[in-house]
């Protein structure tokens, strides 16, 4: 027959969990179900008394006086986890009952000893001794009857040392202190006579032993015993309280005679070898009695060693500490009951059954005292932990006493006398804090407790702390719930059989949670889709392959081990410490489904969180079970404030998101407005198994939560969201993290979630919040994308949803995509929309770009597109000096005319005025006159106007302005006005005289307008030397006299242009040639058709430039009928001249004299020095 104890996941994945999970410090884990107590498979009568387990050998005691032994074999579940499957290797009876009994008490201990490989089985009061681990008779011949009690193995010792066992045997009338080794028979050590004991537990040479009344401290090396307080204070015997008087255990002849005398005991019916018909040396008896004659020898000569201080001080102290329990918190009869007299000389009667004994006979008609078992464990070295009570039916006490007898520590209570008591871990001072989770160094008291319910009695384990401050609330593990996920409906329960055995076993079993492996494991969380219409034939290999890997990892998870067996009916299991990791994430459960009828306690959660912020993991499944708790305290409060936003707190909220590490992957999921921004990758994303349930149990609920609609932005959304993106800003300054898993997918979420959460607000903003609020979400928003995003796909789509074209732009800059930056640019000039509305001045922008970038395609592109649309600020681009694209002015020219021929004239204008290249001026004036002559052929009105300005122009009074100033002054704003004056302004020679064009060329262009272009036709006149004609035109065809008058200075050169700066001598005429010019100007001014005109121009031009005329020559051409004074000016100056001109004459002939005397003087001086000079002919 196989029976199976799911040590693993396998078949506790398959049952149902019990909702909500455990909290406490302790679970059950199934051992061995159904257990086969009896041959013939009737099992009621029979239930099991006694369990053991040591290296996969499980030893189980019924009350039917056998031993199941039970072997495990380590087996593989369909899953491919481990199972520990137990066979039945042998079923043996120790003794037999005997018939006069009618309730034998079967097998009452199972001692295993592992150092010696010996069990020694108490069975019906006679103990035996096996060989282990098959359970085969060790010393047949040796059987020890009318046994109490088996144990007292030092539990100072460590079960891997080496060395003989020495345990206590308690029999009727004493307790035999005998060491067991693996080789040979056991060997009496000495005799304590302690009769009737019924428990015990020893540490090191102190042991405290009960008998049916009262609880006693031994020291067993110098036979001395502290006796202490009854078990149960309705007792009438009056036992010894805690540091009463010692007393000498030591064996004398009449101490042996009177305890022999007052032993009244009744024998049993157990069957005991005659231990004196043995002659061997191995016989027990003959070692009990030589033993006994050496104790005796031994301890008279070395005298009576007294451990115990019989100090008045201490025994008043220890007798005070016990008298000042509270009655009130631990019975009503237990302060009355340690307050009786003393009387350690009475002898302690055994119990009996027997209605004939004798102390029953004598009994006075009064409350019956109960028959409490005693309950003795050592949770440390230097303590031991007792338990009194009133009735079994009424609440117990646990009082801890060290090795002098004194009462230390405070008591423990229990709601019921306990059936058995055990301790698990070694404790926790008070001022120590666990390094670790999983830290098992608290301490615990363990009780089989039956407390009554409603409807009927309830059997389980109480669980409190013994090693804290006492009364703190206790934990209760229910061994009768039907929800019990280990109980199978078949098995016999506690409730039938009254109460649950609790034992320590030898050896610690390796147990592992599931629960844990399976919250740990990472699964594959599914956002977008509905995870009940998948089936698995659309999972794909790798993710089947991955989840079987990350089954097998957390395989090695959540392992852990107990000693504590306990039992009810045929099912054993084991009683294990309930991992932290569960425990907080059971009780953060239990907040979660307090919250779905009330707000979510936070104070709760956080006192979880901030448990474990300073803890240390100590194993890897500490470390993922400390990132999983921290990260679903995390969830939850987020799914909190997503709910109730009203709640959030800045900075307090943005903590606690941040500590729990949570992927953001999973935090932005939770939003719908956001959950499109959510990058998955091509392997999706993964977390812990755990997570995702909540996940799929909280997006549901999220349904009640704000309205993120992009139509308003409510002050919760806002205030949401200022959290988010603090949050995700964090999340920011974490790129390049190698701890980081799935970084290109997490970071393209972090920033297209941020950059959403951005716009959104900026949009909302824009349309009624104030403009600094505005501006802080703006430079946030340019921050995120000029810093460069790792979103850029869903960055470029989110723009263009929210119709931010600049903020695209400034993307593209970011990537250096300048192509786009233009193209983007170019969208908003040519009228698309931008939200935003932050391209300012759009076209300069374009041009300082263009000028900023090496690409010669995109500057010519972009340069011509700029230059057509504003041929002003385009052709800017090419005649920048900063420019990094330099492009050859002829190669500009050609590509303008293909491109943007408006924007020629604009670029031939910068080469010609700004740059000076006189070489591109024939082609401006074409281009000047093209569109002047243009305007002249089709329009009519530009006609008229040209025609009005030279009427209104004539029209004005001296003194007036030039006629340029004039056109200048009255401009109107047409391009073919400012490319005419344009044009005249290099028709007048504005470069200096060297320039040159092509003068009949353009007189044959202008002679169909020349009385529309007079300018131009006397500029023109003047370049081909006709200056008469030109002077006769700006008489009479202009009126603009002063012209006229520069005209004759000048040669006709430099007219109808600014002036600046000195004139050019080389383009000034010769005097004779102004003299000539004037004279023109003279005969034009005297046909001027007004009179008055006429007179004042010819007077003044006579009485200012005078000297440029004959006299003679004026005098004929003047009319006789002008009078003189008309003149007056002009004679005066000539005769002024006339007269310096003939003193002039008369001073240089007189020098001229003086000069020739001088030379002639000069010369005859010369002759006198040299003498005369004789020359004679030759002959």
């Amino acid at each position: 027959m196989a029976l199976v104890a799911e040590h693993e996941q396998g078949a506790s994945r398959k049952r149902k969990r019990r909702t909500p999970p455990p909290v406490g410090p302790y679970i059950l884990r199934p051992l061995l179900q159904d257990a086969p107590l009896s041959v013939d498979n009737d099992q009621s009568h029979i239930e099991i008394t006694c369990v053991d387990f040591w290296e996969g050998n499980l030893y189980v005691g019924t009350s039917a006086s056998e031993i199941l032994h039970f072997v495990s074999i380590l087996g593989e579940a369909q899953d491919g986890s481990q199972t520990a499957t137990f066979i039945l290797a042998s079923r043996l009876q120790p003794t037999a009952p005997p018939p006069t009994l009618q309730n034998p008490p079967g097998v009452q201990s199972i001692a295993l000893l592992p150092r010696v490989h010996k069990a020694c089985i108490l069975c019906n009061g006679v103990l035996t001794f096996y060989s282990l681990p098959e359970l085969s008779p060790a010393f047949p011949k040796t059987k020890i009857a009318n046994c109490t009690w088996i144990g007292g193995r030092d539990l100072d010792t460590h079960g891997d040392e080496a060395g003989d066992e020495v345990v206590m045997i308690c029999i009727r009338d004493r307790i035999r202190i005998v060491r067991i080794n693996e080789d040979g028979p056991p060997r009496l050590v000495r005799n304590i006579e302690y009769p009737g004991c019924l428990a015990s537990a020893r540490r090191s040479r102190f042991a405290c032993v009960a008998d049916a009344h009262s609880y006693a401290l031994l020291d067993v090396d110098n036979q001395q015993k502290i006796p202490l307080f009854p078990i149960s204070s309705l007792e009438s015997y009056a036992g010894s309280v805690a540091g009463g008087t010692m007393e000498d255990l030591s064996s004398t002849p009449e101490q042996t005679a009177a305890r022999s005398s007052s032993s009244a005991y009744p024998r049993s019916a157990m069957v005991e070898s005659d231990i004196n018909a043995h002659n061997q040396s191995t016989s027990l008896g003959g070692f009990v009695e030589s033993a006994e004659a050496r104790s005796t020898a031994d301890s008279r000569s070395r005298g009576r060693e007294i451990l115990f201080r019989d100090n008045p001080e201490t025994s008043v102290r220890s007798r005070s500490t016990v008298q000042n329990l509270s009655p009130a918190r631990h019975g009503p009869n237990i302060g009355s009951s340690l307050k009786r007299p003393l009387t350690p000389e009475k002898p302690l009667p055994l119990p009996s059954n027997d209605p004939t004994h004798p102390t029953s006979k004598a009994s006075p008609p009064r409350r019956v005292a109960p028959m409490l078992k005693p309950q003795i464990t050592s949770p440390i070295s230097t303590e031991f932990l007792l338990t009194t009570g009133t009735m079994s039916d009424e609440p117990g006490v646990g009082i801890f006493v060290n090795c002098d007898g004194d009462v230390v520590r405070g008591t423990l209570e229990f709601s019921r006398y306990p059936h058995a008591v055990v301790v698990d871990g070694g404790g926790l001072s008070m001022d120590t804090i666990p390094e670790s989770l999983e830290d098992n160094s608290e301490g615990y008291v363990l009780a089989s407790v039956t407390r009554p319910t409603a409807s009927d009695n309830e059997v389980g384990i109480e669980i409190q702390r013994w090693d804290t401050n006492t009364g703190e609330e206790r934990d209760w593990l229910s061994l009768t719930d039907d929800s019990m996920d280990t109980m199978n409906e078949g098995s016999l329960t506690g409730r039938q059989h009254g109460h649950a055995g609790l034992a320590i076993s030898q050896t610690r079993a390796d147990l592992s949670f599931p629960d844990i492996q399976e919250k740990l494991r990472l699964r594959r969380l599914r956002l977008f889709h509905d995870k009940s219409k998948i089936s698995p034939s659309q999972i794909e290999e790798w993710e089947i392959l991955r989840n079987k890997q990350e089954d097998e990892f957390a395989s090695r998870l959540g392992q852990g081990s107990s000693r504590v067996l306990t039992w009810t009916g045929s099912s054993i299991k084991w009683v294990v410490r309930n991992p932290q990791i569960l425990r907080l994430d059971a009780t953060i459960d239990t907040i979660l489904d307090a919250s779905s009828e009330s707000l979510l306690d936070k104070d709760k959660l956080m006192v979880i969180v901030d448990d474990i912020r300073n803890r240390e993991a100590r194993s890897e499944t500490e470390f993922l079970g400390l990132d999983y708790i921290r990260q679903k305290a995390s969830l939850i409060m987020f799914t909190n404030l997503i709910t109730n936003a009203r709640e959030i707190k800045d900075r307090v909220n943005e903590e606690q998101i941040l500590e729990g590490n949570v992927d953001p992957r999973v935090i932005l999921s939770l939003i719908p407005l956001l959950r499109p921004d959510v990058a998955e990758g091509p392997r999706g994303i993964w977390i812990h198994a755990g997570l995702v349930s909540l996940m799929e149990t909280q997006v549901p609920d999220l349904s009640k939560g704000p309205n993120f609609s992009k139509a308003s932005l409510s002050s919760e959304i806002f205030a949401l969201f200022n959290l988010l993106k603090r949050y995700l800003f964090v999340w920011r300054q974490r790129k390049g993290f190698g701890s980081i898993s799935d970084e290109t997918e997490v970071f393209s979420t972090v920033d297209a979630a941020l950059l959403h959460i951005l716009l959104y607000q900026d949009q909302s903003v824009s349309t009624g919040r104030a403009v600094q609020s505005s501006g802080s979400i703006r430079t946030e928003l340019y921050s995120v994308i000029d810093n460069g995003v790792s979103c850029f796909e869903r960055a470029v789509d989110l723009l263009e949803e929210f119709q931010r074209l600049y903020v695209l732009s400034r993307l593209y800059q970011s990537r250096k995509m300048s192509g786009k930056v233009l193209a983007t640019w170019r969208r908003i000039l040519d009228g698309e929309v931008d939200r935003g509305g932050e391209l300012k001045d759009g076209e300069n922008e374009v041009r300082k770009y263009l000028i900023k970038i090496r690409d010669l395609t995109l500057v010519e592109e972009y340069g011509t597109w700029l230059a057509r649309r504003n041929p002003l600020i385009g052709v800017q681009v090419f005649t920048d000096d900063n420019s990094r694209v330099k492009l050859p002015p002829n190669q500009v020219v050609q590509l303008l005319k293909l491109r943007a021929p408006d924007a020629v004239k604009v670029y031939l204008e910068h080469l010609v005025f700004g740059k000076k290249k006189m070489q591109y001026a024939n082609d401006l004036i074409s281009y000047y006159l093209d569109n002047v002559l243009a305007i002249l052929k089709s329009s009519s009105e530009a006609r008229s106007i040209l025609s009005q300005s030279y009427e209104s122009y004539r029209a004005l009074h001296p003194p007036k302005p030039t006629y340029r100033q004039f056109i200048i002054d009255n401009a109107i704003h047409a391009p073919w006005w400012h490319d005419r004056l344009r044009f005249l302004e290099l028709l007048g020679g504005s470069h200096g005289a060297a320039f040159s064009y092509d003068v009949p060329s353009i007189l044959e262009r202008i002679e169909p307008f020349e009385q529309d272009l007079v300018p131009e036709s006397i500029i023109l006149d003047g370049r081909q030397g006709r200056h008469q004609q030109a002077i006769r035109l700006l008489t009479h065809g202009l009126g603009d006299y002063h012209t006229a008058i520069n005209y004759c200075l000048l040669g006709g050169s430099s007219i109808f242009h600014p002036t600046s700066g000195p004139v050019d001598p080389q383009s000034v005429p010769s005097p004779d040639e102004q003299a000539r010019l004037f004279k023109f100007l003279f005969s034009e001014f005297l046909r001027i058709d007004d009179i008055g005109d006429r007179i004042e121009r010819t007077s003044e031009l006579l009485a200012r430039f005078g000297h440029w005329f004959d006299v003679t020559y004026v005098l004929n051409q003047i009319p006789d009928s002008w009078s003189m004074e008309l003149v007056s000016a002009f004679l005066v100056s000539a005769f002024r001249r006339l007269v310096q001109e003939k003193s002039e004459a008369m001073i240089t002939k007189a020098l001229s004299g003086a000069e020739n005397l001088k030379v002639s003087a000069d010369f005859i001086e010369k002759c006198e020095q040299y003498g005369a000079h004789v020359e004679t002919p030759s002959i």
